[in-house]
């Protein structure tokens, strides 16, 4: 886990390319979208589906699955709070150099505690921050378990598992809260779209 120290023979090389002339290559701003909830809670999938829309109106995005990273960028790490912490902040960090390259990231992690939440915030700027809340009863989360994850953690067999045998702990004040146990994925992606908007992240579709 890095502790923040580098080199003190290492300099930051400032480009002559910058955030915002890609910015205005892409005809649009870069941002951080979050989206933060349970397992199940629909993450990845509103994650995908705004950026296949987004995608559909020649915007730059990339979307950072929690799953995907775990195959690579994070593979040395478990399910530990500590791991779980530089998981996020591994993320966080890579995040901020997708917005700086002019990119929508858009990030589908349980980050299930505050205090890394806030730490990637703390990374940039707070318009480039922007907390989407996937609220999802417990129980319909369980229902739609499509990876059998709920039915091995209930079973002793995952152990920190988040809502299970480890906490999460909601935003208190997130940018947009959707409520996927009961919108419909249009009325979520639409949501989403709107507030982009409203920020003048993108131009309206």
């Amino acid at each position: 886990m890095s502790n923040g120290n580098h080199s003190s023979n290492t300099v930051w090389h400032q480009a002559t390319v910058t955030r915002h002339r890609r910015e205005q290559l892409n005809q649009h701003k870069s941002v951080i979208i979050w989206f933060t909830g349970l397992s199940g809670s629909g993450k990845s999938t509103l994650a995908h589906a705004i950026e296949e829309r987004l995608h559909q109106h020649a915007c730059r995005t990339y979307v950072f699955d929690g799953d995907n990273v775990r195959h690579g960028l994070c593979a040395d790490l478990d399910f530990s709070d500590a791991d779980r912490s530089e998981n996020i902040r591994r993320i966080g960090e890579m995040a901020k150099l997708f917005i700086d390259a002019g990119v929508i990231a858009l990030t589908a992690f349980i980050s299930p505690f505050k205090a890394d939440r806030a730490l990637v915030k703390n990374l940039v700027n707070d318009d480039d921050f922007i907390e989407v809340y996937c609220q999802c009863d417990l129980s319909v989360c369980e229902d739609r378990d499509v990876k059998g994850l709920y039915k091995k953690a209930r079973a002793g067999e995952i152990g920190d598992f988040t809502g299970i045998s480890s906490p999460y702990e909601a935003p208190e004040s997130a940018d947009l809260v959707i409520r996927t146990d009961t919108q419909s994925l249009e009325e979520s992606i639409q949501a989403v779209l709107d507030l982009l908007v409203a920020r003048k992240i993108i131009n309206k579709m």
